[in-house]
């Protein structure tokens, strides 16, 4: 575009929206061809303030746009990132739509309380947040704007010095009760005492859904091969850099399947999202590769070049134990979870590319997972994923009625919660395996992101929730 183009009025700086109309050309740029837009005419120019415009300075990093997430959209990494997720949630329709699976829309808001009450966000309708002590914060506001318009007045009539010092210091103190007001509604805490649930929306405890997978087991039972992508939910204190209080998962459900099917499907995803992602995404690959993480493609060219490892748990934890060139943290014992520096090391200097661990301690999994003939172990999964750790994890499901209730016993959970569950396991009852798959994980180990905030539009952390 020739630099003397213009609209009246407005000078194209960085952070226009422009509408162009000219002619595609192709051309060379020393050994590159590359096409070029010829600029005929400049339609609009979309003005932007270079002086507010958050995203001006040409050195902006990804931590700071997160305090802008309605712009951030706008930054090329951002864009390249959320170009890469859509390809990926195109290419696990594809994947599941090509061995004819259903895709099922599943309820954020559960009754079914799975996993402990510190992890679960409750919703309820009970909880008047508007109402701060019945202070009238709108009335504050309205008298400090009066206020200011005494001095106004003061001011014009010019005969009385010491009414408008008065009221210069009133209104000072006043806009300093204003300020307080605000901040105590910002971090202000309901307490609340005994609720009464069969007054609530609902008439009963509801959460917000930590997996969809129990729901998804019904659907499964009637149509065999069912998937869904969605949110999940959980209240974690923590502030890891791979965890959020809003994940987005693709959980599956297999009906007639065991451990092995469901481990096999797993693989079989993982190994097509990438395939499809060096496919159509080149160039924003080609992108993360130079500006994010330059082992990006390798990555994944490497997932998709050999199978997957698969050891026990026994043999992770035997494998780990013998490491003689690095100290851990943790010790890799039996009955507890590996922790996230086991994970790297497995995933990515033993094994150098995902590998499966398999036949969990049965106290470390969930209570549906089917307990193996030791009595020990239960029939449970875990893709362990170079950069990310765990990636997908997943389980065949105990289809035994008096197995699975004497597990839900075990847990203390509550009975009559899951009559439903029972059900499945009365009426029809088939072997069935199911998994998740971590889907803001599996975007950083595409490209290389190291914070889940930045592989999800709008992410929610703990004390953080902007828009």
């Amino acid at each position: 575009m020739d630099s003397s183009m213009s609209v009246p009025g407005q000078v194209v700086t960085v952070g226009n929206s422009i509408l162009v109309e000219g002619v595609l050309r192709r051309t060379w740029t020393g050994t590159k061809r590359v096409v070029e837009l010829i600029v005929e005419k400049l339609l609009h120019v979309g003005a932007v303030d270079l002086k507010t415009y958050p995203l001006a300075k040409p050195q902006t990093s990804l931590p700071f746009l997160r305090d802008h997430l309605h712009l951030r959209p706008r930054f090329i990494t951002i864009g390249s990132v959320a170009r890469i997720r859509s390809s990926l949630t195109c290419a696990c329709h594809a994947f599941f739509n090509d061995l004819g699976m259903i895709h099922v829309h599943m309820p954020i808001i559960t009754s079914v309380a799975t996993g402990s009450q510190s992890q679960r966000f409750q919703v309820t309708t009970l909880l008047d947040t508007s109402d701060q002590g019945h202070v009238d914060l709108e009335a504050f506001k309205a008298a400090v704007q009066e206020k200011r318009s005494r001095i106004k007045e003061l001011r014009r009539g010019r005969n009385n010095k010491e009414a408008l010092t008065a009221a210069k210091e009133d209104l000072e103190k006043s806009k300093e009760l204003v300020r307080v007001l605000e901040e105590r509604q910002k971090t202000a805490t309901v307490y609340v005492g005994d609720v009464k649930l069969s007054e609530d929306f609902f008439g009963r405890a509801v959460y917000l859904s930590t997996s969809a997978g129990l729901h998804l087991e019904s659907y499964a039972c009637g149509l065999s091969g069912v998937y869904t992508i969605g949110p999940v939910f959980q209240a974690d204190e923590s502030r890891s850099a791979k965890k959020l209080a809003e994940m987005w998962m693709v959980e599956v459900e297999l009906a007639f399947a065991e451990l092995e099917d469901v481990m096999n499907c797993a693989e079989d995803l993982l190994r097509s999202l990438c395939y499809s992602l060096l496919a159509t995404a080149g160039n924003d690959l080609k992108f993360a590769a130079t500006n994010i993480d330059g082992d990006c493609i390798k990555r994944l060219q490497s997932i998709t070049s050999r199978p997957f490892d698969r050891i026990t748990y026994s043999n992770a934890l035997h494998i780990l134990n013998q490491v003689k060139d690095r100290s851990f943290l943790t010790q890799a014992v039996w009955g507890a979870d590996l922790s996230e520096e086991h994970e790297r090391y497995l995933a990515d200097d033993y094994f150098e590319n995902p590998v499966i661990v398999y036949e969990f301690p049965q106290e470390i999994k969930p209570f549906y997972a089917r307990g193996n003939a030791n009595g020990i172990t239960v029939s449970a999964f875990e893709i362990i994923a170079p950069k990310v750790g765990v990636l997908a994890r997943g389980s065949q499901k105990e289809e035994r009625l008096d197995v699975i209730r004497k597990r839900i016993e075990e847990v203390g959970l509550p009975q009559e919660q899951f009559d439903w569950y029972m059900d499945l396991r009365k009426h029809g009852s088939v072997k069935r395996s199911g998994f998740s798959l971590e889907f803001e994980k599996m975007v950083m180990m595409a490209t290389g992101i190291t914070d889940a905030e930045d592989a999800i539009p709008f992410p929610r952390a703990r004390g953080d929730a902007k828009l």
